[in-house]
Order: structure tokens, then sequence, then C-alpha cells
């Protein structure tokens, strides 16, 4: 794992930038001595407004007099951590791309099961959209 994401604390009087760590429920670098200390020394709590997380690339958005904490995520930390920063509208287009990745990630297992039954290889690529050249090639 590597600095994927910053804690930062928001200043009074700025506007919600991040997401709020609590939101994001329990990231395992909220655990970390180096993450209790610095929440200790601010004087605030996980569950604290205040306390925000942003990724990394996000970093310039971060307010100049910010305190802030780099930390490691997980991949899937990550991938959390900046669809609770985006904006609605990207989180739904994103959730859309992992549904598809995940429906579409075994597309060969599932036309060798379909083949298997008897479905002709046309009306395979007619009900999946696959291309008929790619079904073939699975066939040969």
């Amino acid at each position: 794992m590597a600095d994927d994401a910053y804690l930062f604390l928001l200043p009074d009087r700025r506007p919600r930038l991040g997401a709020a760590l609590a939101a994001l429920g329990g990231l395992e670098c909220t655990e970390t001595p180096a993450v209790h200390g610095w929440l200790q020394a601010h004087d605030v709590s996980v569950s604290s407004e205040q306390v925000r997380i942003l990724p990394a690339e996000a970093e310039a958005l971060i307010p100049e007099d910010a305190e802030r904490l780099p930390v490691p995520l997980s991949e899937e930390e990550a991938l959390r951590v900046q669809q609770e920063c985006a904006p609605q509208a990207v989180t739904d287009m994103e959730s859309e791309l992992l549904e598809y990745r995940d429906t579409t990630q075994d597309w060969e297992a599932l036309v060798h099961r379909a083949l298997t039954a008897g479905i002709p290889a046309q009306r395979i690529a007619q009900l999946t959209g696959i291309d008929p050249q790619d079904i073939g090639r699975l066939t040969t």
C-alpha cells in the first residue's frame, strides 16, 4: 500500500470538501498508531465532520492551512473514497461500469455454458451483443 489518500482537518467556515471519514466506515488506516496520534494531536475524533479524506490525486484541493496526513488504502478502500468524494452523477456512472465489469468478467464461461446447452452461436451473439467472431474463437 502507498499513500493513496489524505486525511485533513477542514478549517472552520470552509465549504465541505472531500468525504467525512466517518461516512466511509472502518478504513484500516484509522486503526494505525499514526492516525490515532494525528487525531489526538489535533483533539478530534474519527467521527468529527472536520476530519475529511480525499484521494491523493486531489491533494491540490486541500486548503493550504489545513492539517493533513497521507494514509495508505487498500484497492477497495481507495475505490470507496473516490466514490464518496465524487459528485453523485459520477458515482452512479462508476457503479454502472463496475456492474458491467462484474457481469462481463466471465463472459467466456457463460458462452461456453450456452454452447454446451445447445444455443447456437448466432443466437448467443444476438442475445448478448458479443461479436460473433469472438464467440467463434471460443468454438475452435
